[in-house]
């Protein structure tokens, strides 16, 4: 399942040596003249990644002057270590654990602009079990990842004073929630609801951590230092067309973009695009709401995470924060 690949690459950013996916996403031949930007996504193609694959099918990079080529991610992809590398020009930040841990460790790699403005993390519920909120799962058993324990599970133990005794081992199989109704799971809201409707016929609730005041970025651009400097324009194009592809992804058709995803992913399908583009709308999570907010990021919101990060000891509280991002080029 998909719900680790953002919380997992926190953990390995630093760690692992790995290949880039053997698939792009190609627009029509570009002109001579365009810049080329290799682009690494965090998963493999999917609704979530919609508006940079819209960007590509529509020409948005290609008028623009780049010629851009997505490169998919998967279980085995590690985007900060591929920037690093060389062998991508720009990458995708999952979550503001991933940029801040680059800043802890002076990787010299900035988001640029943030396009999802809520998390989708989610946790589920049992519908009719008394839960309905967040707030009313403390004491409850949770299925969590590894990983999810070093990143939003920090935020939810300060918030609502859950305990470490609540963790259960997430396998990424549904069967541990649907067989034990007091069960809580960790989830995205794009994906986990909808398999859970599907494969067990229920309808559970979905909390979205967002909506309760988490505060991390999601699906961030992350360029080196060295593209900032080297090429500014190429960056400030890049997230320019990728904002008017989110728009045209999610108020207009989808269809290129969605061509493009079904090409570099076969295991994808049409109803999970379709119920994934709608969960994207419905909940606010590219704009919050605001269409001139796509890409946005600010000063106010990285210290609002931050300071929850490090009061809670993730990060020491004179680290200089600032580094792991830049509003040069965020609308």
């Amino acid at each position: 399942m998909k719900i680790i690949r953002n919380l997992a690459l926190a953990l390995a950013a630093l760690v692992c040596a790995c290949s880039p996916a053997q698939q792009e996403a190609e627009a029509p031949k570009a002109a001579e003249g365009q810049t080329p930007i290799r682009f690494a996504t965090d998963w493999r193609a999917q609704a979530e990644h919609g508006g940079f694959y819209q960007a590509v099918a529509t020409g948005e990079y290609a008028k623009r002057g780049l010629d851009v080529r997505i490169v998919q991610g998967g279980p085995g992809v590690n985007v900060p270590q591929l920037l690093a590398a060389g062998q991508v020009d720009l990458g995708m930040g999952s979550n503001s654990f991933i940029v801040l841990n680059l800043a802890k460790e002076d990787v010299p790699v900035k988001a640029v602009a943030a396009f999802m403005q809520k998390d989708p993390q989610v946790l589920i519920a049992h519908e009719g079990t008394g839960v309905n909120s967040i707030a009313d799962l403390k004491g409850r058993p949770i299925l969590l990842s590894d990983a999810s324990i070093n990143a939003f599970w920090v935020w939810l133990k300060a918030k609502y004073g859950f305990t470490d005794d609540q963790v259960r081992k997430y396998a990424f199989s549904p069967a541990p929630f649907l067989a034990d109704k007091r069960v809580a799971q960790q989830g995205y809201v794009t994906s986990e609801p909808y398999t859970l409707q599907k494969e067990g016929g229920i309808n559970p609730k979905v909390m979205l951590l967002a909506d309760e005041g988490y505060p991390s970025y999601a699906t961030m651009v992350l360029a080196t230092d060295k593209l900032i400097a080297d090429n500014p324009q190429a960056v400030k194009a890049f997230v320019e067309a990728s904002a008017a592809g989110w728009r045209s992804y999610l108020y207009g058709d989808p269809a290129p973009g969605n061509a493009l995803i079904l090409k570099d992913n076969p295991e994808m399908t049409q109803d999970i695009l379709d119920q994934a583009r709608e969960k994207l709308k419905s909940y606010g999570i590219v704009d919050g709401g605001d269409q001139a907010a796509i890409g946005r990021m600010s000063d106010e919101r990285w210290a609002e995470f931050f300071n929850m990060a490090a009061k809670e000891g993730v990060y020491p509280p004179d680290l200089d924060y600032r580094k792991a991002y830049t509003l040069q080029f965020a609308p």
